[in-house]
């Protein structure tokens, strides 16, 4: 087994989430994603519905890269909530991937900025189990990763997007993705080594 493939087993796509279905292929987003917003702004409630299942998997790993696991669901439904409010405000409705990403982004700065100052259960008494241990350890690893690299390897490894999908749902090209995903494994392979020799 890769080491790929066994941090990708600590985190089951499922995971115990209801309120957001498993990463979808993404299709060419200047189309079809495009049509949803046109619809739901027409007032279609199932073309919003669609967008919610394209890009929930993208908002929770976004959220889940730099908030607490138990806030990251109520969070999804409230970054919903506030693009479906402010549709109208989008610019360019080709882009809707990358603008649920910025609000996203500055929900989990929100969420930060109102939080008030609380002390974390230590891992074996906050998670049950060892692979939940061990999920919850490697999740630490990668939140204490540079942005780009933590954003990128949730939304691979704990939403299981590919590459192509975290490219056409975020606004990044493939190659940035790409290059996050490789140094990003690589700087986590340190961290992870680092603990190991502790």
């Amino acid at each position: 087994m890769s080491e790929v493939e066994a941090i990708a087993d600590l985190f089951p796509i499922s995971n115990g989430r209801q309120s957001v279905v498993a990463a979808q292929p993404v299709p060419d987003a200047t189309t079809a994603h495009g049509s949803l917003v046109k619809a739901t702004r027409c007032g279609d409630q199932s073309a919003f519905e669609r967008l919610y299942d394209l890009y929930g998997p993208m908002v929770h790993g976004i959220l889940l890269a730099r908030v607490p696991w138990d806030a990251v669901d109520d969070l999804v439904q409230d970054v919903f909530l506030h693009a479906f409010k402010k549709l109208d405000t989008l610019r360019d409705i080709n882009a809707f991937g990358g603008w649920l990403a910025m609000i996203t982004r500055n929900r989990a700065v929100d969420y930060h900025r109102r939080s008030r100052e609380t002390e974390e259960l230590p891992l074996d008494l906050a998670q049950r189990g060892h692979a939940h241990a061990e999920a919850a350890e490697a999740l630490a690893l990668i939140r204490n990763l540079p942005e780009a690299y933590r954003e990128t390897l949730v939304l691979r490894f704990v939403e299981g997007m590919t590459g192509p999908e975290i490219a056409a749902a975020t606004g990044l090209t493939p190659a940035s993705v790409r290059v996050n995903l490789h140094r990003g494994m690589k700087l986590l392979r340190e961290k992870m080594g680092v603990m190991e020799g502790i």
